[in-house]
């Protein structure tokens, strides 16, 4: 199992595992993804800014997500408080497989972020979520991650924001 940086003939394998989250968080009636986002021009320009990474085990990517450092546009405004005011890294479109759920590889993708923030000398991670979003609320909450408040995406929907510092 390892963790690279996505490019784009790795577009078609992310899509997939973004289409499967967003066909389960539709049957269970939740609206943080949809038809129109995240869509491949997203995925695109996450692989054009080496911010998309891949998890790979056999050569077959069995997940996705985006870590970002610097200030997140979004996270500017908060109802609540963060825990720190220096540099972060953030967690984006986090999403495995459906054949490999419940295998704790979300942790993997923790460690692996935190490691990348180190070597950046950066000590903090944000994270936010849909209210609703239940499996991704349990990994916050189990990654020991701290509730920090209400942020507002750019589509004006709420998201519960969250800062881990390590």
């Amino acid at each position: 199992m390892e963790i690279k940086i996505a490019n784009k003939n790795n577009i078609k394998s992310i899509l997939e595992i973004i289409n499967q989250a967003k066909l389960y968080m539709k049957e269970i009636d939740l609206n943080q993804w949809d038809e129109t986002y995240p869509n491949t021009q997203t995925i695109s320009y996450d692989i054009e800014n080496d911010v998309n990474y891949i998890l790979v085990d056999n050569e077959k990517i069995i997940g996705t997500f985006v870590l970002i450092f610097g200030e997140d546009e979004t996270y500017k405004n908060i109802e609540g408080s963060w825990k720190t005011n220096s540099s972060y890294g953030t967690l984006h479109r986090v999403a495995i497989h459906n054949d490999y759920k419940g295998k704790n590889l979300a942790k993997l993708i923790l460690d692996f972020s935190m490691e990348k923030a180190l070597e950046k000398n950066i000590h903090s991670l944000r994270i936010d979520t849909h209210q609703k979003n239940l499996s991704m609320k349990r990994f916050i909450e189990k990654s020991n991650f701290d509730y920090c408040g209400i942020i507002y995406v750019s589509d004006g929907t709420p998201r519960i924001a969250f800062e881990k510092t390590f």
